[in-house]
This record gives C-alpha cells, sequence and structure tokens, in this order.
C-alpha cells in the first residue's frame, strides 16, 4: 500500500466524523504490520473531554481485535472539503501511538510523511519509568 492510498483511506474515514461542536473532519488510517487497514474518524461528546480522536479510535479498534503491531498512519482533517492541509495529531494521540509503535513509526499527513520521532523525540515508555 502506497502513503498515497492510505492517506485517502484516512480522508475517507473522516466522513464518518462526529463533529458536531468543532465542525472539523478527522480520519485516520492505520497500517498494521499484517497489512490490514483500521480506520477511525474523530468522535466528539458534548462533555468536550470525552472526545476521541481519529487515530485514537483507530488504534484501539485493531487493539481490541488483538492487533498491537503498526508500521503507518495517514491523517487527515478539514472542516470544509479540502484535505490538503496538514492536520497534525495531538500528544494524546502520539502518547497512544507510542505505546504500540517505535520511534521509526511512520505518519503520513497532507504535506508529507514523518517518523514519530519527529513530533515525539522524548515519548514516554515504560523504560522511561525505570
Amino acid at each position: 500500500m502506497t502513503n498515497g492510498e492510505l492517506y485517502e483511506m484516512a480522508v475517507k474515514a473522516a466522513e464518518n466524523s462526529y463533529n458536531k461542536y468543532s465542525r472539523f473532519r478527522v480520519g485516520a488510517a492505520l497500517l498494521a504490520e499484517n497489512g490490514r487497514v483500521y480506520t477511525g474518524c474523530n468522535i466528539e461528546n458534548a462533555s468536550y473531554s470525552l472526545t476521541n480522536c481519529a487515530e485514537r479510535t483507530a488504534v484501539f479498534k485493531a487493539v481490541s481485535e488483538g492487533v498491537t503491531g503498526f508500521k503507518a498512519i495517514a491523517i487527515a482533517g478539514s472542516s470544509t472539503d479540502d484535505f490538503t492541509k496538514p492536520c497534525n495529531p495531538c500528544g494524546a494521540c502520539l502518547q497512544v501511538l507510542s505505546e504500540f509503535c517505535g520511534s521509526d513509526m511512520v505518519i503520513i499527513l497532507a504535506n508529507g510523511w514523518f517518523r514519530l520521532s519527529d513530533f515525539m523525540p522524548f515519548r514516554f515508555t515504560e523504560d522511561s519509568m525505570k
């Protein structure tokens, strides 16, 4: 699967976004090591702290099915139908990704691809707690 194909899956996933409050749609497409893709969208709540981001939705779907190894994630977000601007993952999503992925995990945005370490060079890990 190409980065472009994974990004298009993220754009498609954004169509299912429940964004009643922010009016900002986000979709994520998470490529597992087994080749399967898990998609997610942002799901908002009137109690805003209960909102779940697209990235975490995709990760939680995969983990709930027993999958914990991932190669890449594409993230697309927009308040319009223009998904050409990057939508960076938030700190909470980066930390969840770091629980299951190494620092070389690929993150695909509208403006290119990056590594998890580009966004989070000092990850909080089990080793950092010792």
